[in-house]
């Protein structure tokens, strides 16, 4: 059950919910409490005080020994409060009279009993006048009183003065905001506990909707996205969130499934013409050397084809999954343009195109040779196998700003702008769009891939620089290493 985030979601609320509700009882249940015994030593202090004002004025109309008891009396009987009770009592703690010796007429209602004054609370009584603290709580047989303490003097002889008031009314008030407190705490709760629950359950109902979507997705429907209701949210921030993860996955698996294709495109063509062009040699039994030699050229030819797109296909997956090996050092960028070019001569004349350098010395480069040789090679066939006869091809390497520019243009008919975007993807080629007098001598279309992510490899970057009539620029921007 505590495995459900809504249940854990609800239990946390609840507790939270319950410790401030408690707090808040406790607090409010003692802040009354104490202002009601605050109200209730004000009202007494009042009470004893108009009591001994009474007492004076009375005690002035008195002659004879018994003046403060009757002064007392007549006091009594005007101050007669429910709930009051005034004891007069002499400099030793005796008392003299109370308020239960007054006539049932005049007495107040409250049901006080002679046994009160014989509690060990009330005697402890006399010792209070001019203390600190003139208040005390005493217990009754059937109530609780509240009692003040103050001194009367009257013919030069000390009276005390104790008013108790009963504190039963003040205890049934915080009775029932304690036993009211203990009826709306757990209703709140249960509530709460309700409320929280139907929240939980509709906040997390679109995590349960995208849990079911993403389990009926897979290869087959990877197409498929999970519906966002709000997109400013942290569940809609999830929903987009894996939204474009699927839509990497579906790239990724669409050029997977694409690579496989052309993969399998490529390398059938060589193999049915090795596989033709051995069955046609074997169907003969008698044939000539030229022949032979003929059949054995182009098994060669092919075989070498099937080999430079195996081994293309090896670099990028090594490349992809970042174990192919690089092994930079120092070189001089320079030396290596020109020594590719020296070695592309042999292409070029073949079509009788001019290759043309511009080569600053000095360039002084921190890479990997042999890779960077690739590229430049791999960009120099390009562009002699795309460029007619009797075209240019040129060859521009410099250092600009912090970074080494390599630029190669060739004469060219260009490719279409629509097919520009695509030109690095793997497997692509524009034959169609370019003009080649030697179609059945193209590549797989990987010489650019690898171009591109042998530049990214060197922390540079290959692009296309400009494709129109006049001829294509690729240009490769390679960081120069620091002084």
């Amino acid at each position: 059950m505590l495995d459900s985030v809504r249940v854990r979601l609800t239990l946390w609320y609840t507790a939270v919910v319950a410790v401030v509700l408690i707090l808040l009882a406790v607090l409010t249940y003692f802040l009354y409490a104490r202002n009601i015994s605050q109200r209730t030593d004000s009202n007494l202090v009042e009470i004893a005080d108009a009591f001994a004002t009474t007492f004076n004025a009375e005690l002035a109309d008195e002659i004879g020994p018994d003046a403060p008891n009757k002064a007392a009396r007549k006091a009594m009987v005007e101050h007669r409060f429910r709930d009051v009770l005034f004891v007069f009592q002499d400099s030793q703690g005796h008392p003299l009279l109370s308020s239960l010796d007054l006539p049932s007429a005049v007495r107040s209602k409250e049901h006080l009993t002679p046994e009160l004054f014989a509690s060990r609370d009330f005697q402890a009584v006399a010792s209070l006048p001019g203390s600190a603290h003139p208040f005390r709580t005493i217990h009754g047989q059937r109530a609780v009183y509240r009692a003040y303490v103050r001194s009367l003097s009257a013919s030069g002889r000390l009276f005390i003065l104790v008013a108790l008031q009963s504190l039963h009314p003040q205890r049934e008030l915080l009775g029932d905001i304690r036993n009211s407190f203990l009826g709306i705490i757990p209703i709140a709760l249960l509530l709460a506990a309700l409320g929280g629950y139907f929240l939980a359950r509709k906040s997390l109902a679109p995590v349960a909707s995208m849990a079911s979507k993403a389990r009926t997705i897979g290869a087959a429907n990877l197409h498929d996205r999970l519906a966002i209701s709000n997109q400013r949210d942290e569940l809609g921030q999830l929903a987009i969130s894996f939204n474009d993860l699927l839509d990497r996955l579906e790239d990724s698996f669409e050029r997977q499934r694409r690579f496989i294709a052309d993969a399998s495109h490529e390398l059938r063509t060589p193999v049915a013409i090795l596989r033709g062009e051995a069955e046609v040699t074997l169907s003969r039994p008698e044939r000539s050397s030229a022949e032979y030699r003929e059949s054995l050229t182009v098994l060669r030819d092919e075989s070498q084809r099937l080999a430079h797109i195996i081994e293309d296909l090896f670099t990028l997956t090594r490349a992809d999954a970042g174990q192919y090996p690089i092994t930079p050092r120092d070189f001089y960028l320079d030396e290596l343009a020109s020594d590719v070019l020296r070695h592309a001569r042999s292409l070029a004349l073949a079509k009788e195109i001019t290759l043309s350098p511009s080569i600053e010395p000095e360039l002084l480069f921190h890479g990997d040779e042999a890779l960077i040789r690739r590229l430049l090679l791999n960009l120099l066939e390009n562009a002699i196998k795309y460029t007619s006869h009797g075209g240019k091809v040129t060859l521009e390497c410099k250092k600009q700003s912090a970074h080494y520019v390599v630029s190669i243009t060739d004469s060219g008919p260009g490719i279409s702008p629509e097919l520009q975007s695509r030109i690095f993807e793997r497997f692509f080629r524009a034959d169609k769009a370019r003009s080649r007098s030697e179609t059945d001598s193209g590549g797989a279309g990987l010489g650019l891939s690898i171009a591109r992510w042998i530049a990214e490899a060197h922390h540079g970057q290959l692009e296309l620089a400009r494709s129109d009539t006049s001829g294509t620029t690729f240009t490769v921007t390679l960081p120069a290493p620091h002084q």
